[in-house]
This record gives structure tokens, C-alpha cells and sequence, in this order.
């Protein structure tokens, strides 16, 4: 038996279709203007609003079956878009707004990146990345005056069959198409090498018959007197300039850089939005950022000889372009993120999940007893320790920098490499 949609809109259908008319419609606007895979992930992202909205359609006006959850995690297994996942979590957790603002945690630390390369460039990707976080602060919103506890299901419409779910869940085209056929190979190459044989042939013919020659080979060999050699005659190395090798080239390349001069920027702490700025700041040991939230992240960009200290919980941390830095911090929940920087020292006083180091010379990091379990990714980066809290002090732990990879007959196996001297 099918639902039947004579018992109108729901409110909470309705309050759906404001937050679709609303924040979703302004995020695919502008997705629109920047196209390529922008505009791509979009268009995923208005078919998995469609889904969900069909699927709260059916949720109000039918009884919920006894396998929603199987035909739904059934479905969800075929899913190719993240942002349906997102979705389905939305219908079917027990309490959804929590993961939903972690989602929105989540997406921060990265859209913080494109704030910042075109912050000051493109307002279109800012006005784009401002769209996006907002579609899921009034998701959230959204649930927890609707859907606080989960999905409310009709009490007295029909039972939803598993074809009418079905056939709802894959209304917004969540599921990506199969891929295009690979294109048929093309002609194979025409190589000339029938002339080059025969020339490379001949002039070996004629090389060795010269050497068989044996001492008949000097015959035809001029003498030369004294009076023409050069170290024996100085005048004739004055006649002319000494000849330049041709192996050398003396023009200057026209892509080398020039030294531009340096800028000075005005250092910067200041927290924009719910992100913390530290920027340009030379020769301070007493930077403190104290008031911190959750939701907030920090970014600390091409700072020297300095020192910064992050009270309380904060979601992410960024460490860029700095030389000689210092930071200590009590609590992250998300990452820290050392990159294109030299001679970085960090202590951890509470807890922190992950530490990533990429393109880093001279990194150490002090781990406290909460934070044993902290990952370390590093790439392209030397010099690393990692300092372990034993028995009142510090010991040091070098992080490998050099790998041995060897085939073990089904695949590649990567360890850590001794150095032998």
C-alpha cells in the first residue's frame, strides 16, 4: 500500500522548503558563478536536499516500517556522494544535530584555507565559502526544533513499504552514473628507423675499418714543427682571445628571480569571525589567546622568534610559513597543522588527536601524559623529535626520515630504514 499525500505539508516539510528556498538556493547561486567542480559538487548537493526532502515527505505521511533501518543502511552502502551520507544521518540518528556540527567542524578547517588564499583576491570564493558554513548552521538549527531526537514518523498513515523508500531515497539522483566507455586506442605509432639503421650502420662500417688499419693508420697524420706549437711558441697564444667553452653558456637565464624587495606588514591578533589570526609578529614572547570556543580555529601565518599560548579547547590550529616559533595550547579536538615552516617547537598541555608536519625543517614536539595517543603525520619534512613525558622529564624520540620498500609477493611493504655507517 502507497502513501497518500491528501493530508497536506507537514510544518516541519515546510520549514524544510524555507531552509531549500533559503541558505541552499544562495549556495547553488554562487557555486553556479564559479562552475568546474564547484558547480559539480552542487548539483550533488541539491539532489541529496531533494532526497531528504522527499524522504520526510514520506516520513509524514506514512507509519515508519520495521525495517527502515536495514533498508536504509542497504541503501546507504550504494551511496557514491558524501553529501547523501550526510543526509541519511540526518533522517535516521537518534540525534542528528550533533553530527551535523560536526560536520560543520569539520568543513571549517578546510574552508579557512580558501578564505585565506582569496580573501583579499576573489570575493567570490569568499562569498561562496560564507554560503556553504551556512547551510549547515541553519541545518542544525533546523533539527533542533524539528528533529531534536531524530525522525517523527506519521502515527496514523499507512506503513511505508520498502519500494516506497526505495524509490524516495534515490528521487534526488544521489547515486553517480555509471562512467563513461574508455575511448578506442588509437593507431599505433609509425617509427622511421630504416634510414637512421642503415646511416648509423655505414658510419660504424667505416670507423672500424679505419682501426684495422692498425699502424698504417698515422699515415695520414701532418707534422707539426715546433714553431707551430702553442707551448712551445708564446707568441701565438697573444694573436687571439682564449676560446669560451660551448659547453658553458654565459647568457643569463631569463627565468631567474630577481630580489624583490621585502615588505613589512603590520603584525596581526585578532579574531575574525571564528577564526584567530596571528600574523607577522617578530620578536614577541608574551602572544596569548585566552576566550577561546570550540567552534573557533587559529591561524598562524609567517611569525619569528616568537612565542603564542592558547588557552582552553579550540577546534584547529595552523602553523604556516613561521621560522623560530613557539606555541603552546591546552586542548584541540580537531588538528595541528605545521607546514613550509623551520625550527618549531610545540607543547601539547592537554589533548590533541592529530599533528601534522609537512615541508618542515626542525620540528619538536612535547607530548603531555593526556596526549600519548596522539598521531604524528609528517611528509617531506627532517629534523623531527617527538619528547615523551617519563619520570619528571622529557626523553627524546626521533621521527624516521629515511624508508625501505620492499614487494613481499602481494604488495608493498614500507619500514622505517636503519642508517649504517
Amino acid at each position: 500500500m502507497e502513501c497518500s499525500s491528501s493530508t497536506g505539508i507537514a510544518p516541519y516539510v515546510e520549514a524544510f522548503d524555507r531552509l531549500l528556498n533559503g541558505s541552499v538556493a544562495e549556495f547553488l547561486r554562487y557555486s553556479k558563478i564559479l562552475e568546474g567542480d564547484v558547480k559539480t559538487h552542487a548539483e550533488m548537493v541539491r539532489a541529496a536536499f531533494q532526497a531528504q526532502r522527499s524522504f520526510l515527505v514520506l516520513a509524514s505521511q506514512c507509519q515508519e516500517p520495521q525495517e527502515v533501518r536495514k533498508v536504509a543502511w542497504s541503501f546507504k552502502r550504494q551511496l557514491h556522494s558524501g553529501a547523501c551520507f550526510h543526509f541519511y544521518k540526518h533522517g535516521a540518528s537518534p540525534k542528528p544535530g550533533p553530527y551535523v556540527k560536526e560536520m560543520n567542524d569539520a568543513a571549517t578547517f578546510y574552508t579557512n584555507r580558501v578564505l585565506k588564499d582569496y580573501k583579499n583576491s576573489d570575493t567570490r570564493h569568499v562569498d561562496w565559502v560564507k554560503s556553504y558554513l551556512n547551510i549547515w548552521s541553519e541545518l542544525q538549527a533546523y533539527i533542533k526544533e524539528h528533529h531534536t531526537t531524530g525522525l517523527t514518523w506519521s502515527k496514523t498513515g499507512p506503513v511505508a513499504s520498502p519500494m516506497s523508500m526505495r524509490s524516495v531515497l534515490t528521487s534526488g539522483s544521489c547515486l553517480s552514473p555509471p562512467p563513461p566507455p574508455p575511448p578506442p586506442p588509437g593507431p599505433p605509432p609509425i617509427f622511421e628507423t630504416e634510414p637512421a639503421k642503415d646511416e648509423g650502420t655505414a658510419s660504424r662500417s667505416a670507423l672500424f675499418a679505419q682501426l684495422n688499419q692498425g699502424e698504417a693508420i698515422t699515415k695520414g697524420l701532418r707534422h707539426v714543427s715546433d714553431d707551430q706549437k702553442t707551448h712551445k711558441n708564446p707568441s701565438l697564444r697573444a694573436q687571439g682571445p682564449p676560446v669560451r667553452s660551448p659547453t658553458k653558456s654565459h647568457t643569463p637565464s631569463p627565468t631567474s628571480p630577481k630580489n624583490s624587495p621585502q615588505q613589512n606588514h603590520p603584525p596581526v591578533l585578532e579574531l575574525e569571525g571564528k577564526k584567530w589570526r596571528v600574523e607577522y609578529q617578530e620578536d614577541k614572547n608574551d602572544l596569548v589567546i585566552t576566550n577561546t570556543e570550540l567552534k573557533q580555529v587559529a591561524y598562524i601565518f609567517k611569525c619569528n622568534k616568537s612565542t603564542l599560548q592558547i588557552k582552553g579547547k579550540i577546534n584547529s590550529i595552523t602553523i604556516d610559513n613561521c621560522k623560530k616559533f613557539g606555541l603552546v595550547f591546552d586542548n584541540v579536538v580537531g588538528i595541528v597543522e605545521v607546514i613550509n615552516s623551520r625550527d618549531v617547537q610545540i607543547q601539547v598541555m592537554g589533548k590533541v588527536p592529530t599533528i601534522s608536519i609537512n615541508k618542515t625543517e626542525g620540528c619538536h614536539i612535547y607530548l603531555s601524559e593526556e596526549s600519548l595517543d596522539c598521531e604524528i603525520v609528517s611528509a617531506k619534512s627532517s629534523e623531527m623529535n617527538i619528547l615523551i613525558p617519563q619520570d619528571g622529564d622529557y626523553k627524546e624520540f626521533p621521527v624516521p626520515e629515511q624508508f625501505k620498500t620492499a614487494w613481499d609477493g602481494s604488495k608493498l611493504v614500507t619500514e622505517p630504514a636503519e642508517i649504517v655507517g
